[in-house]
């Protein structure tokens, strides 16, 4: 959905103002990026995540204490001697999800085609809890 005009909350600096000159008029507004959609399916969790515009090697994944880590950064620069033009660009996001401590780096599947990263990912079996009853004196 798209915003036409930008509010402004805090009315109180006078370089607001000056900086609000600079923003676009209208933007597209987002949930911050890397939109994920997350499916149950035969015993995996199966995750696309949008990550258009990177490169298979700009991307990391990676497993540490439970939480599977999506990473992508990246670094455009353009310079040219004549006419005193330098562009430079950096992009990067990261989001992590909860997965559980008994999934291993290699039990997870990666696939990135056409902008969307591919992770099938096994459900833990739930543990059982084990009853342990107290004794009453």
């Amino acid at each position: 959905m798209k915003t036409y005009l930008q509010t402004r909350q805090n009315h109180d600096d006078i370089f607001d103002a000056f900086s609000d000159f600079f923003r676009p008029m209208f933007y597209e507004e987002s949930t911050g990026g890397m939109r994920t959609d997350i499916r149950e399916k035969e015993g995996n969790y199966e995750l696309e995540i949008e990550l258009p515009g990177f490169e298979k090697n700009e991307i990391k994944v990676s497993l540490q204490n439970g939480y599977l880590t999506v990473g992508a950064e990246k670094k455009e620069k353009d310079e040219k001697e004549g006419k005193y033009l330098r562009r430079e660009c950096m992009v990067s996001c990261r989001r992590s999800y909860y997965v559980g401590e008994d999934i291993s780096q290699d039990d997870i599947r990666a696939k990135y085609e056409k902008g969307i990263l591919s992770l099938t990912i096994p459900k833990e079996s739930p543990k059982k809890i084990e009853e342990k009853t107290i004794n009453i004196e």
